[in-house]
């Protein structure tokens, strides 16, 4: 994987520079400075994507990680480069044309490698084809089937030769090992026969007495024994380990975030607020005109929401009803609702009506990204009938989301709905990162004309 992400480099490099100024110049200058540099980028972009792990299989198959470690590693390499090339004066020996189609096409080239690659892989592990350590297994009755551990461990390089099971009642009897010997001989001379080079253990992990026993059966056995998460076990284990002194702990619900992810999500929204604003100035203007010459009323809605950590702001939208519902009882915008005015229905249906919330996110009620805030009337009901409804104010409300830009948006008319979306909420909160605001944000601007569920 790595000498293909190299040679594709050097190859684009050179073939970039040359096709460029044959056609603008008619003729090849400096062609070995070209070269070097296409070589320097090669290495420098191999090392980096090793340091980041980029050529571990499980980070091969996983295409958005792979795309945007890419994206970042060959954007900041060639900006790190072109900075050093203009502070050691040697940028005029580049052509500015050949260095941009270098950019270009070999980011191009290389997601398009990837994708590839990612696809390949996924079907090889599928089919066995990295399964070559060969390996046995000790399993409590029922678990070899019952859990994806055995199919797992045949996709991710091991063989396994050969299954034991043993019956619960046997695993929780004190005399286990004089009653399992015959068995665990006979196993251990399978795996001396069979140069087996792994031992793995799916026991339920509050039998320890049966793990330590066979653990010391097969002591004379030079082989590494792993011991395999039960189902209840293997949940918790999915979350991020984190270390408490000598203690590791499985973080199963992350903090708000830190003052330093706090402060760079600031950051993107008052840039990006100030930026949309200035933008959509002339778009907003010409909202509010059409929607005081259509309906009678104020230009402005205004709303109470709840924000981070609960605490209540007035939410700024252009006003798309005839009502202004703001008390203990809201009903939701329903398709062909006649509470919406001509314009309105058009405003929902462009998401214009939300630009107004760029205001919130200058003043700090809200982000740019973030689970959307819902009436207080709602809040208060969802509160009730959802367990981790209120986890949604572990962050600040956004005016779009990770729910909203796969496909849950507009009405939530059943309480599944409402839970889907939830669940996306959550997901974004413990996973949040700056890169994943900044892809919420392009796709809400792919998708925001042709979304049909808001009305």
């Amino acid at each position: 994987m790595a000498v293909i992400d190299g040679a594709l480099i050097v190859i684009c490099g050179i073939g970039c520079a040359v096709g460029y100024l044959l056609s603008t110049a008619g003729i090849v200058g400096k062609a070995d400075v070209y070269a070097a540099a296409s070589v320097l980028v090669a290495i420098n972009f191999v090392l980096l994507t090793t340091v980041q792990q980029g050529y571990r299989i499980k980070t091969i198959i996983d295409l958005p990680r792979t795309f945007r470690m890419t994206l970042a590693t060959w954007t900041g390499l060639f900006g790190a480069l072109l900075a050093i090339a203009f502070t050691m004066k040697v940028s005029e020996d580049f052509s500015r044309g050949a260095t941009i189609s270098f950019y270009l096409a070999g980011l191009f080239l290389l997601l398009a490698w990837k994708t590839a690659a990612a696809r390949w892989t996924a079907r090889a592990l599928r089919t066995g084809a990295f399964a070559n350590g060969r390996a046995i297994m000790i399993a409590e009755f029922g678990l070899a089937t019952s859990s994806n551990a055995v199919e797992d461990l045949g996709q991710h390089g091991y063989r396994l030769m050969r299954v034991m099971e043993v019956p619960a009642k046997q695993l929780a009897s004190p005399l286990l090992l004089s009653s399992l010997a015959p068995r665990l001989e006979e196993l251990i001379t399978y795996a001396r026969e069979h140069r087996i080079e792994h031992v793995f253990l799916l026991i339920n992990w509050s039998r320890q007495h049966a793990i330590d026993s066979i653990l010391d059966a097969l002591k004379i056995l030079p082989v590494p024994v792993h011991l395999v998460p039960d189902s209840n076990t293997a949940r918790f284990l999915r979350y991020p380990l984190v270390g408490t002194g000598n203690t590791f702990t499985a973080e199963l619900r992350r903090a708000p975030l830190t003052w330093r992810e706090r402060a760079l999500k600031r950051a993107l929204d008052l840039a990006g607020a100030s930026l949309a604003l200035f933008v959509f100035a002339p778009v907003m203007l010409v909202t509010a005109l059409l929607i005081k010459l259509t309906s009678p009323g104020p230009v402005f809605f205004r709303q109470t929401r709840h924000g981070f950590g609960g605490r209540a702001f007035r939410i700024f939208k252009f006003r798309t009803m005839r009502v202004l519902e703001d008390g203990p009882t809201i009903r939701q915008a329903q398709k062909d609702d006649p509470r919406v005015t001509p314009i309105g229905k058009w405003l929902r249906k462009t998401s214009i009506d939300e630009l107004p919330q760029l205001l919130n996110v200058l003043k700090g009620d809200m982000s740019l990204v973030g689970p959307r805030p819902h009436a207080a009337a709602h809040n208060n009901e969802y509160e009730q009938i959802i367990g981790n409804y209120a986890f949604r104010h572990h962050v600040k409300p956004g005016i779009t989301g990770w729910a909203q830009v796969n496909g849950y948006r507009g009405e939530t008319n059943t309480l599944d709905l409402m839970q889907k979306r939830v669940e996306l909420d959550l997901w974004y909160i413990n996973n949040w990162k700056l890169w994943l605001d900044i892809l919420i944000i392009m796709r809400t601007a792919f998708i925001s004309l042709g979304q049909s569920k808001a009305y």
